[in-house]
């Protein structure tokens, strides 16, 4: 059995403290002496309330395991005042030591926040916009930010002291992490994500050695775990003044090529708010979504790089301005300024992160008067769409490059689902080029990531002519039957009007009987082309035998109106060219069933793709 009045070595090593003296008293838990073995500091404590009878040792001393080092006697007085009085001042112990290791840590942490730059972050205010950390608090969820690499700084050691780069180039400009977004709505486990935000305050928000290491460490975490990837992109590409590596090229930077593997794989969002130039751009042109501002500039040179291509100067607020980049497809939703930017991300991060319990809408009674009878008169599809959907829900995409085709994400009975319509607002419904595309990406998008797809078809057909030749549209258009024929997701079809022609053909996916039900309202007319060029065509012979001018426009209205009487949806249906003919106020309780056919527990499992399926960014 031990004696409690002896305190004996617990291991063999060299004493390098003693901090009591014969006669202090002591608790229980103060140090006696440390112990120095192998490198570390092994503390011995008193182990119980006693009086220093004798000290054996003496710092510097070796020692053996199992020898004496202090005996105790029972204590006189109280216990810890009179030892600290007859020792004086303690000598910093292990303990001591890393609580001073935490004061260094905390004053090198707080070099990192905003309160350490107030002018800078000043300014940032006075532009109008927040700092790179309060945009991510704003993003994330309250308190779930987990950063990564904060304690980063610009690789410039060659050229600055350390001193000065924590000081300045905090996180080495790029503020990045895990966080949740949204799991009040979806659970903590669905509401994982990867945020990185450039920090325009440090170097302008350009790409650094280091923080080109940070985003590849983010983006390999992101893929193997499958986290939804947010981006603030801004800044001014890549920054040639790190000096730090070895390396002439940059050209083995490997943040391009892991983020582009992210498509297809996981949600990725960029939001752009000022200037985004270079590589910055270049990692937001890759994202599902483009979010920017009506302040910003995107393009893939930044003035020097433009200037010393010897292509002239230009102000950066030249170089793809927003109304550009609205009006050709690069960004595909413009905000007023970065905290409506932060309310779409959210927004469309809940829509691919799964449903929500069924949700509000409008009374469906509206659909019947929304569409004249008379099919001449235009009418405003997304007045139609605003009915049909969950109040609210409606995300539209790339609204100003392609007018004629209606895309986004909206909920149905809290279903998360694509929608595509034409808008006879814009050429009758005619699909352009651009509206081929801005169709063909918005399949893929909901195919990635499972949504289904609603379509409201009202077409002419494709758009014709020597002008639209020169756009390219036998390849433009193609797409949208290439992609639809190659997408797994369900869709299902509503004819509101017209449904004429190849134009039709690809809204459908290829043929009226792709999508899981194809549904017409009374106001629908099909056929396989515009009936007054089927009947001009197709008949031309028979009206060029009647000599009488009179006579023969009257007998061409005359088929003309045989052919309307024949296009209209009571009579495809009775061929079962389509499912049903329904009441514009049934809509939503008859989409809303197929989808739920579709996508039943019970339904066939679509065969698994034999190759990863990625989003084209155009």
């Amino acid at each position: 059995m031990s004696d409690p009045r002896i305190v004996l070595s617990p291991i063999a090593g060299t004493v390098v403290e003693v901090a009591v003296n014969v006669g202090d008293e002591v608790d229980a838990d103060v140090l006696l002496l440390a112990i120095e073995s192998m490198k570390m500091e092994h503390p011995v404590r008193a182990g119980s309330s006693a009086r220093i009878a004798g000290v054996e040792v003496a710092t510097g001393d070796t020692v053996a395991a199992g020898q004496v080092l202090v005996r105790l006697e029972p204590p006189v007085g109280r216990a810890g005042d009179a030892a600290r009085s007859s020792a004086g001042p303690v000598p910093a112990t292990g303990q001591d030591r890393a609580r001073q290791d935490l004061r260094r840590l905390e004053a090198r942490r707080q070099l990192t926040g905003d309160a350490a730059r107030p002018d800078a972050v000043r300014a940032r205010h006075d532009q109008g916009a927040r700092t790179a950390r309060e945009n991510i608090e704003a993003m994330v969820d309250p308190g779930s930010f987990s950063e990564y690499g904060a304690l980063t700084i610009a690789a410039q050691r060659r050229r600055r002291s350390v001193e000065d780069l924590e000081a300045t180039t905090p996180a080495d400009g790029l503020v990045a992490g895990t966080a949740t977004i949204n799991a009040d709505r979806f659970g903590r486990e669905r509401a994982q994500c990867v945020v990185l935000a450039y920090d325009y305050t440090v170097l302008a928000g350009t790409q650094g050695q280091i923080n080109h290491r940070k985003k590849d460490r983010m983006f390999a975490l992101a893929e193997e775990h499958g986290l939804p990837v947010v981006l603030f992109a801004e800044g001014g590409g890549g920054r040639p003044g790190d000096t730090d590596a070895l390396g002439a090229s940059w050209l083995d930077a490997e943040a391009f090529q892991r983020f582009a593997r992210l498509s297809g794989r996981v949600p990725t969002v960029a939001i752009v708010d000022g200037y985004c130039f270079a590589g910055n751009a270049a990692l937001a042109g890759c994202a599902d979504l483009i979010i920017a501002t009506e302040r910003s500039n995107l393009g893939m040179a930044g003035p020097a790089m433009i200037e010393g291509g010897g292509l002239g100067s230009f102000p950066p607020t030249e170089i793809g301005p927003i109304e550009v980049q609205r009006a050709n497809g690069v960004v595909d939703v413009v905000v007023a300024d970065d905290v409506e930017a932060v309310e779409v991300a959210r927004r469309y991060l809940a829509l691919v992160q799964g449903s929500t319990p069924g949700g509000e809408h409008a009374d469906q009674q509206a659909l019947r008067t929304l569409i004249p009878e008379d099919r001449r008169q235009i009418y405003d599809v997304r007045a139609v769409l605003d009915v049909l959907v969950d109040a609210d829900s409606m995300l539209e995409l790339r609204r100003d490059f392609a007018p004629g085709m209606v895309t986004g994400l909206a909920r149905l009975d809290g279903r998360a689902v694509g929608i595509l319509a034409n808008d006879p607002q814009h050429l009758g419904g005619a699909i352009d080029a651009d509206g081929a595309d801005a169709a063909a990406r918005l399949l893929q998008l909901c195919d990635v990531h499972g949504l289904p797809v609603v379509v409201l078809c009202d077409t002419p057909g494709f758009m014709v002519g020597p002008d639209a030749e020169a756009q390219g549209s036998v390849r433009h258009v193609s797409r949208m039957f290439v992609v639809g024929a190659n997408v797994r997701v369900p869709r299902v079809a509503v004819i509101t009007r017209k449904a004429y022609g190849l134009g039709a053909q690809a809204m459908l996916g290829g043929h009226l009987h792709v999508p899981v039900a194809t549904l017409a309202w009374p106001t629908a007319e099909l056929g396989p082309m515009g009936l007054e060029g089927a009947v001009k065509l197709g008949y031309r012979r028979e009206l060029a035998s009647i000599d009488d001018p009179d006579e023969r426009d009257a007998r061409e209205q005359q088929m003309i109106a045989a052919a309307y009487q024949d296009a209209q949806a009571l009579n495809a249906a009775s061929f079962g060219e389509i499912d049903d003919v329904i009441d514009p106020a049934d809509t939503r309780g008859r989409v809303t069933a197929a989808l739920d056919a579709a996508t039943s527990s019970g339904a066939a499992e679509r065969p698994a793709p034999s190759h990863h399926r990625f989003l084209d960014p155009w």
